[in-house]
């Protein structure tokens, strides 16, 4: 930004005062690179090797941003350090060896070999996912009889009239009944159990942190192994315990983990930062693709939804690890069908003009359901962090014993997510009539039983999802809206039998069906995962790839941009989106557009703490880094003028340090971030050298510069810290925290609070307690005092920690305080 402004003042400084113009051309000319000064000086291996090690410290530093603009600095050095390593390999060889050229064709081709082991890892762990998923859901209702670890599809593999080799666990419905709910809230237990255990970063979705993460926001452990290996064995546990949640959100979760963890083998990945991302977006697309069979919508999501920053190359990569991932789970053909996904189906009819008004009030559904269900699961959400935050694996298993229970009375709600939308998806014809949802005469039940599945489910979602194991909400969203769609495909079904002379279905064939209500679920479906996760072309894309029906393609398109114009009308964002917001990670969204109207210079950090270039002992630098928990701090020339010389990390200023420690220097070292021996002529120990250490020319701007433009800079040149100055003098500091704190700020007084919202979660709270207590005290009576739920003094602690407020993150400890504000203050 200053690089117009340092080339014109060098000149424009003539007239002031000898000592004004010393100062300022200090700052200019400092600010110049070596190639802008006409230098060209060659890399130092040691300070290349030093700068690596500092690479790798910060692999490991928790809730810090990843400076986009240094890294590629650096790697644009250690790219001129093999240059002159090649450059220096001819003069001693003389010749190309085969060795060499072996070596040098193995790290350009290094990143298709990369993509093509995560892409096969990710389809054959989706396609072990499956299978067990599979089976597990429907050990729940009984088992093969000739072998016990086949799945009820399997094992009537070939049966059209009934199916004597599975068998349920009892003649009486009943116990069935109560078998059902047990294995519910086993697996349940378990899963939450794994997940508290040994990864908490297993439960959830996944999908909002990874966004942040492929931002350049740093969770440590997020994508390791241990969370790698709890997701895939919790995941299934979780589908199968009957819980209103799905597994094509943690699927990416799940992909992201597996190319985290291989690329971690490869050093061209692990030092480099950007390489990573290209890497993580290729697997967020293999995840989607491999989640729903569709290696194109794969890539669209990962463009649409989890990358900012989305090259043509990362393009390249995730097409390819998608179609990688996506072949091996087609080779390995967990359903025995050659289908990729359960729910995949084909449509050979096509549609009729009028039947757009109905796709039009289904479009309103997915927008509306949205709406509906984000705000209240963001309530539930707050709810949840505020007072069942001590009972992560409880909490769930209560879920899943009240899903079960209020789930097995209705048939669409008893079975698996993904085979009651294969069954909707379905036309009449050809023998695909489930439980006679096709017969006219059922006509009336059908529709009531799909009125309570979509209302029901719709409930049971805002309460689960949010919940300690891993959950995801696209499948739970696309049933609710094959369910709704379903009914009002039978509705439309109806109405044309009792008026088939009407003008309105004219163009209907008399000989032909006209309506096909599977249709109408399928475009439900579509509209409420546009709804709930306000993304437009990749669920078209998405929804085409599992029909292959290119007439259905219209309709699919009106649907999904009626719900995108409800869904932007009623709310902003979509559920990924506010779970970044909730959660208060430092993510600016390059979707949104905001109109502040006000400078930098309003929402900086003022007087923020810095370090003079020269007269500093080790032992005073140390006492300031004691005092401020900040990531960075100015170089100035003086506390009173403020002249900006550069910018130097606490990461690298604490490495500098500890190395100065080690080699056993006196505290009382003076330090020098610049190279000026005449400040250190009067010394004499020689002082500490921290140049090597600093940033000569970070990035700054003009105080008077807008607000959106400063955002802008965040957004697409991704640095750490931009700094404030006028006229060479430091005047503040912005980081991400500071612009997404006053945006909340703004948006809070546009909004205002709801009063009596806090009474209402206190109350609810207290009715929950009041009925915990009364079951262990039964419980306690009952057993003789045998068995206790609980214990009391456990139990008011942690209803005391629970009404404890959440720290504001400037009283953190600036190691795991990532929130801006208190988001339940809000919610």
């Amino acid at each position: 930004m200053n690089n117009r402004q340092s080339t014109t003042s060098a000149t424009a400084t003539s007239s002031r005062p000898p000592h004004s113009r010393a100062n300022t051309l200090s700052r200019r000319f400092s600010a110049l690179s070596t190639a802008e000064q006409g230098k060209d000086d060659p890399v130092d291996p040691a300070e290349q090797a030093v700068a690596d090690e500092i690479d790798e410290i910060k692999r490991y530093e928790d809730f810090t941003t990843i400076d986009w603009v240094q890294d590629a600095a650096r790697e644009q050095q250690r790219r001129k350090l093999r240059r002159q390593e090649r450059a220096g390999f001819f003069e001693r060889e003389g010749r190309l060896g085969w060795r060499r050229k072996a070596w040098e064709a193995y790290d350009a081709a290094q990143g298709w070999i990369v993509v093509t082991l995560i892409g096969s890892a990710i389809g054959l762990n989706a396609a072990f996912l499956n299978i067990i998923t599979e089976w597990l859901s429907d050990i729940k209702r009984g088992y093969c009889t000739t072998a016990f670890y086949l799945n009820e599809s399997f094992c009537c593999w070939g049966a059209e009239d009934g199916c004597a080799e599975w068998h349920h666990w009892s003649g009486f419905w009943p116990l069935n009944y109560v078998l059902y709910i047990l294995f519910s809230m086993l697996f349940a237990f378990a899963s939450a159990r794994l997940v508290k255990s040994y990864a908490p970063y297993a439960a959830g979705s996944g999908i909002s942190e990874i966004k942040c993460i492929i931002a350049g926001f740093v969770m440590k452990g997020f994508l390791g192994f241990r969370t790698l290996v709890i997701k895939s064995i919790g995941l299934p546990l979780a589908i199968a315990s009957g819980l209103s949640v799905g597994k094509e959100g943690p699927s990416v979760h799940y992909a992201v983990c597996t190319g985290n963890v291989i690329s971690r083998f490869f050093v061209k990945y692990r030092r480099n930062a950007a390489k990573t991302r290209e890497i993580l977006s290729a697997c967020a697309a293999a995840g989607v693709a491999v989640a729903f069979g569709s290696p194109i919508g794969g890539v669209l999501f990962s463009l649409e939804e989890m990358s900012s920053y989305f090259p043509l190359k990362t393009m390249w990569r995730s097409y390819f690890c998608a179609l990688v991932a996506t072949a091996v789970l087609a080779a390995m053909n967990p359903f025995r069908t050659g289908q990729l996904v359960m729910f995949t189906v084909r449509y050979d009819r096509s549609w009729h003009f009028f039947e757009v008004l109905f796709y039009i009030v289904i479009g309103i559904f997915g927008g509306v359901y949205g709406a509906f269900v984000i705000t209240w699961n963001l309530r539930a959400q707050s709810f949840r962090k505020k007072y069942l935050s001590k009972y992560p694996t409880v909490e769930a298993t209560i879920l899943a014993t009240a899903t079960a229970i209020l789930c097995y009375p209705n048939m669409f709600l008893r079975i698996d997510m993904t085979e009651s939308m294969e069954i909707l998806f379905q036309e009449c014809e050809g023998g695909h009539d489930f439980d006679e949802i096709c017969d006219p005469r059922n006509r009336t039940s059908i529709i009531f039983t799909l009125l309570v599945a979509t209302l029901l489910r719709t409930f049971l979602v805002i309460i689960s999802y949010g919940c300690k194991v891993p959950a995801g909400i696209f499948v739970p969203s696309m049933a609710i809206g094959a369910a709704f769609g379903r009914m009002v495909g039978i509705l439309v079904q109806a109405l044309h039998e009792a008026f088939p002379t009407s003008a309105f279905f004219s163009a209907c064939d008399a000989n032909q069906t006209c309506i096909t209500p599977g249709t109408y679920a399928f475009l439900g479906a579509a509209a409420a995962l546009a709804g709930i996760m306000h993304i437009t072309v990749s669920v078209v894309v998405i929804m085409f790839e599992l029909t292959g029906a290119l007439t259905y393609i219209l309709p699919t398109m009106i649907v999904v941009g009626v719900t995108k114009a409800v869904s932007e009308r009623l709310g902003k964002g979509g559920i990924a989106d506010r779970m970044i917001w909730f959660n208060g990670f430092p993510f600016l969204d390059n979707k949104e557009d905001h109109s502040f109207g006000v400078p930098a210079s309003t929402c900086m950090t003022k007087d923020p703490t810095c370090l003079t270039v020269a007269g500093m002992s080790i032992t005073e630098i140390e006492a300031v880094m004691a005092r401020s928990k900040v990531q960075g701090f100015p170089i100035v020339e003086d506390l009173d003028e403020k002249i900006l010389l550069g910018f130097i990390g606490r990461t690298e200023l604490r490495y500098a340090l500890d190395k100065a420690e080690r080699e056993r220097m006196p505290k009382r070292t003076l330090c020098s971030f610049k190279a000026d021996n005449h400040l250190f002529a009067s010394s004499e120990a020689a002082p500490l050298d921290l140049q090597q250490f600093v940033n000569a020319t970070p990035l700054t701007v003009h105080p008077n510069l807008p607000l959106e433009t400063t955002m802008e800079l965040f957004k697409k040149l991704g640095p750490r810290v931009i700094l404030v100055e006028h006229r060479g003098r430091l005047t503040g500091l912005l980081t991400v925290k500071d612009c997404l704190k006053y945006q909340f700020q703004a948006e809070a007084l546009e909004h205002p609070r709801e009063a009596g919202r806090h009474g209402g979660q206190e109350a609810l709270w207290q009715v929950i307690r009041s009925s915990a207590t009364w079951v262990a005290d039964k419980t306690r009576n009952i057993s003789g005092g045998r068995l206790r739920l609980g214990d009391e003094r456990q139990t008011a602690a942690a209803d005391g920690e629970a009404s404890q407020p959440l720290r504001p993150a400037d009283e953190g400890d600036g190691r795991g305080d990532v929130e801006l504000e208190d988001r339940r203050e809000v919610i």
